[in-house]
């Protein structure tokens, strides 16, 4: 799609004013995500959280993936928060809601080191009491959704970095042998639920990556359940590793499915277009790269809004980092993933986005002006617009944009708040300036 080489295009000319925008922003896939998918036989799935499902976030979860998963609502410290005290409304509305809506279920996570119970994490347990836990958990949750689930990241981020075992209450108090145990276990619990051990930073071949597929080779040796691994891929922009699918390739080869589980791809805020085109090759490179392998189940982008990310409260100053916009305007990754898969787009249509420039007020020596910048039957995720002032007016502030102006070319950016501007919407910025006798309007210039 060619928008997402060039990266902008000219949508509308209105008093004087060049509106500039990701012209890969304004309509939906023609085919919804997950129909793409399953025609390739792959998945394509979402991270969610049950109490959005509702509305639009609602709409398009079901509509465009054939897969969820529950976020943080199948996690241990969410079901059994204190002993024997079990909560599963959140676990039940999202299982629910993607059998009404012919989905698969992706269960998250059943053996991890964070997000425990505090009655668990602070208890004193011998190792036959730690493992009989272990199993009675597993027994229990893989037990309630039997047969209703596909998959269960069983284990969970079991490595550091350079390879070895991450130290945590499993490890500590059994051994390596927990992930056995836990397969095992998550086996006899439903002998037809496929079962990963998922990580991150394993997304391309290094020490860590190396340490997992050594362990799997094993488990497989061994007899041991094992039917997949989990590549989380939270990604930076710029960053996917060159080594992706090669990765995938050698899972495969010894007998193991591979699925991108927790896909997401963070930016430094604010977006901008440049960010946003390079965000949508990378998501494009990680489709491709799962396309290109047969044994690559598909991919799960961590939450597909960006309203619903987990990345702003991890990491200050980052973010941005999936398909939607918060407004739920598709951004240029989702047609990436679109075109990975297959699909095309309709072009959004003439005129859908449209700027309009205006001075509200004016007096000897300057005057305020404003942009308007409103879209019907399209939406942005970020804009920039520009012109040509014809009698020497010079911006000295700008509010609710960055301006710079360089000679009589004026050159305006959204905020960090405001690049997104839904279908039916409309964002405003305004400027003073400086005149000198004379205030035309100014001469139409394309940046």
């Amino acid at each position: 799609m060619r928008s997402l080489r060039t990266g902008l295009s000219l949508v509308s000319l209105l008093s004087g004013l060049a509106l500039l925008v990701p012209a890969a922003t304004a309509s939906a896939a023609d085919v919804p995500l997950r129909d793409l998918a399953a025609a390739k036989g792959k998945v394509m799935g979402t991270a969610v959280t049950g109490s959005k499902l509702t509305g639009t976030y609602g709409d398009l979860a079901g509509a465009q993936f054939n897969s969820l998963t529950p976020g943080n609502a199948m996690k241990w410290g969410s079901v059994e928060p204190t002993r024997g005290g079990y909560n599963w409304a959140e676990a039940d509305q999202i299982v629910n809601f993607a059998e009404a809506h012919g989905q698969q279920v992706r269960g998250h996570t059943l053996v991890w080191h964070s997000q425990n119970p505090s009655w668990l994490t602070n208890g004193t347990w011998t190792a036959a009491e730690l493992g009989q836990l272990m199993n009675d958990h597993i027994a229990l949750e893989v037990g309630r959704y039997k047969g209703r689930l596909a998959a269960w990241d069983v284990v969970n981020e079991p490595f550091n970095e350079d390879g070895t075992y991450r130290q945590t209450l499993w490890y500590n108090g059994l051994g390596t042998g927990y992930i056995a145990q836990a397969l095992t276990a998550a086996r006899a619990a439903d002998p037809a639920a496929r079962l990963y051990i998922n990580d991150y930073n394993v997304e391309g071949v290094n020490a860590k990556s190396t340490a997992l597929y050594n362990l799997v080779k094993s488990l497989k040796e061994r007899g041991v359940p094992i039917d997949g691994v989990g590549l989380q891929a939270h990604l930076i922009v710029g960053q996917v590793p060159s080594t992706l699918q090669q990765n995938i390739q050698r899972f495969a080869d010894i007998g193991v499915d591979v699925a991108i589980t927790e896909l997401d791809i963070r930016m430094t805020l604010p977006s901008d277009s440049t960010k946003l085109a390079q965000q949508a090759a990378d998501y494009k490179a990680v489709m491709n790269a799962c396309v290109a392998v047969a044994r690559c189940a598909g991919v799960t982008v961590w939450g597909f809004t960006d309203s619903d990310s987990w990345i702003p409260s991890t990491f200050p100053g980052q973010g941005a980092a999936t398909p939607y916009d918060e407004n739920y305007a598709p951004k240029p990754a989702y047609y990436a993933i679109a075109e990975a898969l297959g699909g095309t787009t309709t072009p959004p249509p003439t005129g859908a986005c449209t700027a309009a420039y205006s001075v509200t007020s004016q007096w000897d020596t300057g005057f305020t002006g404003q942009v308007k910048i409103s879209c019907s039957g399209a939406a942005l995720s970020s804009w920039k617009a520009g012109w040509t002032y014809g009698a020497g007016q010079r911006i000295t502030q700008a509010w609710n944009a960055t301006c710079t102006q360089s000679g009589t070319a004026v050159s305006c950016s959204n905020a960090a708040y405001n690049g997104t501007v839904p279908d039916g919407g409309s964002v405003t910025f305004g400027f003073n300036a400086s005149w000198s006798g004379s205030n035309p309007v100014p001469a139409v210039a394309l940046e």
